[in-house]
């Protein structure tokens, strides 16, 4: 399927690892230009290296964190000056912490406001005069599902990930006449480097496995996501394809939703899968 991605510029952050890297493999398989942003120069080095591997364009990396949000524009602004324009943006990363909504004081839904909502806020805004300019682009967020369902461990990411969402369907509306559309990604457990390290502690390898599968099996297909099966949704909703579709929760979470409250998907902290 041609998705009508070549030469356009997508910029990823949070895209050294996992779900953020998955994406900006496929988007750079498909033409794109990519720009990677993320803070661990050892990891964004190897990310860069992978991405390179599979590219057609263009691809460039710099060490930026997000929560700076006068690094953030500047991260944004060279990267459109650099590569004549700016189409894509997909924002990926900030976990905070896992507890009930009593296990937090108001400082820590603050804290959890500015090191999740925040970001990706600024930074599409940031972006938003470069697509404007361009008369098309699209916004992806990769959210968690519990934007979506309610996980009473995972209050903090509840209350940051739903307000995502809102944010993502009042951008949508705003700049669909200009062309852009704005979606948001909500995966559950995915087997990336993160969700593997915190598995890994105190266990072994057999007994990671373990728990993979014992995840997975409260799933309607069985098994955890790998990161390149979000990307592919990710790719899709970034090409000329999917210009209809705005504004948009995409759950994708293997079918756990459909089997019931009752069948709680969680051994290890959804926060730690992405």
């Amino acid at each position: 399927m041609e998705l009508g991605l070549t030469d356009k510029v997508a910029l990823v952050a949070g895209g050294s690892s996992g779900i953020g890297l998955a994406i900006a493999r496929e988007l750079a398989a498909e033409g794109a230009h990519v720009a990677l942003g993320a803070r661990d120069p050892d990891r964004l080095a190897a990310a860069e290296r992978a991405v390179k591997a599979a590219a057609r364009g263009r691809i460039h990396a710099t060490r930026v964190d997000i929560t700076d949000a006068a690094a953030t524009r500047r991260w944004v602004d060279e990267v459109a000056a650099e590569f004549g324009g700016l189409h894509i943006v997909v924002v990926s990363g900030g976990t905070p912490p896992t507890g009930g909504a009593s296990a937090f004081e108001a400082a820590d839904y603050r804290q959890a406001v500015d090191t999740v909502l925040m970001p990706a806020v600024e930074l599409a805004l940031a972006a938003l005069p470069h697509l404007r300019r361009q008369r098309w682009g699209r916004v992806l967020f990769v959210a968690s599902e519990t934007a979506m369902v309610p996980i009473s461990g995972l209050a903090l990411s509840g209350v940051t990930r739903a307000a995502i969402v809102r944010f993502a369907q009042s951008l949508a509306a705003d700049v669909g006449p200009d062309g852009i559309t704005v979606n948001v990604l909500a995966p559950s457990a995915t087997r990336t480097p993160l969700l593997e390290r915190v598995l890994t502690r105190g266990s072994t390898d057999a007994r990671v496995e373990d728990e993979l599968a014992a995840v997975g099996r409260k799933t309607a297909v069985g098994r955890v996501a790998q990161p390149d099966e979000i990307a592919a949704l990710a790719t899709f909703l970034a090409g000329e394809r999917a210009a209809y579709l705005t504004g948009t929760v995409q759950l994708i979470d293997g079918g756990a939703s459909v089997l019931g409250a009752s069948s709680s998907h969680y051994t290890v902290s959804q926060e730690e899968t992405c």
